[in-house]
């Protein structure tokens, strides 16, 4: 049964790590398993997950669900990618330049879980992913002074543009955390949209809102946040 989505509140669902949950203070985790049924669960109601230069670019969103993945965890490409594939989705993957190779040092619970190198981030890119940036360390941005926040946000662009050859297209808020400054500074650094969760007043193409998509969300889980999505969540200016 289809379940055609608001278009001007588009459904856009945060997902970060895809494996092993058994160790997941944080939720930031899925199983390949539980991520296969949630995008059956889109397919069964006539939706399809794509990625946000995708949803943003297309003529309707009508039946489009935005499909984000955070940090840029290396089990993208091994547990994600091929879920993915399975389900004819596309997705965004938002990811840290300045933590190539890296691990998840900002999580003090842990567990730490690697994170894509260079080589990684180009693979996803020829698969067919959009990549955005997370800014370059993963660092509160309302909390940043001047430079620290340029640098993560234009300095992150950059840094992407010379790893794929192009300058990406969207950002995505460290935390969700974003105010007016940071909103500013990320527009201003050139990108087109930015994602946030829950940005409260701010509106518009840089504070896009998304869902957090997690290892408890089963099918009649997702029904109910799909639902209330367009009560909880405000038209985003800026769309056509």
């Amino acid at each position: 049964m289809s379940v055609p989505v608001d278009t001007k509140v588009p459904w856009v669902a945060m997902y970060h790590s895809v494996g092993d949950c058994s160790d997941d203070p944080y939720r930031v985790t899925v199983t390949p398993e539980r991520l296969d049924g949630q995008l059956a669960w889109l397919t069964r109601r006539g939706l399809r997950g794509v990625s946000m230069a995708e949803l943003l670019a297309a003529p309707t969103r009508r039946n489009l669900v935005g499909l984000t993945f955070d940090d840029g965890y290396a089990d993208f490409l091994t547990d994600a990618l091929p879920v993915l594939r399975r389900h004819d989705c596309t997705a965004t993957l938002f990811v840290l330049p300045g933590r190539l190779g890296g691990e998840n040092a900002w999580d003090p619970l842990g567990p730490r879980k690697p994170l894509l190198t260079a080589d990684g981030i180009r693979r996803a890119a020829a698969e067919g992913i959009e990549i955005g940036s997370h800014g370059l360390t993963h660092v509160d941005l309302t909390r940043a002074d001047d430079r620290t926040l340029n640098a993560e946000t234009a300095g992150s662009r950059t840094a992407l543009g010379q790893l794929l050859g192009t300058e990406p297209a969207g950002f995505c808020y460290p935390y969700g955390t974003v105010d007016e400054r940071v909103r500013d500074a990320v527009r201003d650094a050139g990108y087109t949209y930015a994602c946030a969760i829950d940005p409260g007043e701010l509106n518009g193409l840089h504070v896009f809102p998304r869902v957090h998509i997690g290892q408890n969300d089963t099918s009649a889980r997702l029904l109910l946040k799909y639902r209330l999505h367009p009560l909880r969540r405000r038209p985003v200016r800026g769309l056509r």
